[in-house]
Parts: C-alpha cells; structure tokens; sequence
C-alpha cells in the first residue's frame, strides 16, 4: 500500500493506553491528518473543526464538525456522506488505537440535529395515530442509529410501545398503543 491508505491503515504505531494526554494528541493528530488527506483527495472545497468533551463515563467524544462551499454533498441522500466518514474515521482509530474508546461523531451546519428532529416529529405523528386508532402503525425502514432515536423518544411516553421488525440492518419500527385496564382508568378518574 502506498499514499493515504499505507498511512491509515499501514503498520503504524499502536498507542498504549498508559499515558492518556500522549494518546489523545496522537489521536488528534490522526484525525487531523487523515481528515485533510480525505478532503484533499475528494476534492472537498470543506473546512472542519474537532471539539472534544467527556461522555457520562469518561470516554472521549470528538465531533468533527465540517463547513464550506460542498456542505451540501455531505448532507446530500439523506447524510450518506457523513454517515459513511464517520464510519471510516472510527474504523482508522480503532485500527490504530485499539484500546481506545473515543467516540467519533460528524456533523455539518447541524445536519444531525435537523435530521434527529424530523425522526421525532414523524415519530410523533404516528405515535398520535397509534393512539387515536387503538391500533400499530409502522415506520418506514431506518438504519439503526435512526431507530435509536426513534425508540428513545418514544420510551418517554408510557401510552405507547415500540421495537424493531423485520431482517438486516434497515429494520421497520412498529408503534402501538400500550393495552390499559378500563376499569383502573375509570377509578382513577374518580
């Protein structure tokens, strides 16, 4: 292998997990150079940023946060690009770093964010449906980090159920309503 991929994926230096500050700007340096070399080869007129914080367990969290003129590449067929940079990013730190436990995360001009509440909003939707009816209603097939978000939102709202059906990663979520007991809901409207 020669070029970017012999840099990404050929024998490089493991980090060892014992001097954490040495391994997180090895990391970073990584990042950084495996980033501009993708965006150099794509052509990519984008500038981007990495901001780093701690998740609830004390694991690493770098959002690679990307902006320029070809934004609208990225967020095209519904984020394709971002999920597909994301997976190679980890994929280049897992191979690197295999002990670390640093969650990558990709954005652009708050594409996530957008994408995260038109879920929710639809989910709402036909979580109202469900509801109204008495009977499922099902979403479409999603990846699994959409129906994450999907199932999360909905767990929050003890009139309904949801799981996963189906086979392979793009499963459907079906929505229903949770069975109640008449009689209890009559008693404790008294």
């Amino acid at each position: 292998m020669s070029g970017l991929l012999s840099r990404l994926f050929g024998g490089g230096k493991k980090a060892s997990s014992k001097n954490q500050s040495s391994s997180d700007s090895e990391l970073n340096s990584l990042l950084n150079d495996t980033i501009s070399g993708l965006l150099e080869k794509a052509n990519f007129d984008l500038n981007f940023d990495l901001v780093e914080k701690k998740d609830d367990r004390g694991d690493l969290q770098i959002t690679v946060e990307f902006s320029g003129a070809d934004e609208e590449i990225l967020k095209d067929s519904e984020g394709q690009m971002i999920d597909a940079i994301q997976l190679f990013l980890k994929r280049v730190v897992q191979h690197n770093f295999p002990e670390d436990r640093t969650n990558i995360m990709i954005d652009c001009n708050g594409y996530q964010e957008e994408s995260s509440q038109a879920l929710v909003d639809l989910a709402e939707k036909l979580k109202e449906t469900a509801i109204e009816k008495g009977k499922s209603v099902y979403f479409r097939a999603l990846p699994p980090k959409d129906r994450k978000v999907i199932h999360q939102y909905l767990a929050g709202d003890s009139r309904v159920k949801s799981r996963s059906v189906g086979e392979g990663l793009f499963k459907k979520i079906k929505i229903y309503p949770v069975k109640s007991n008449s009689r209890q809901d009559d008693q404790s409207a008294d």
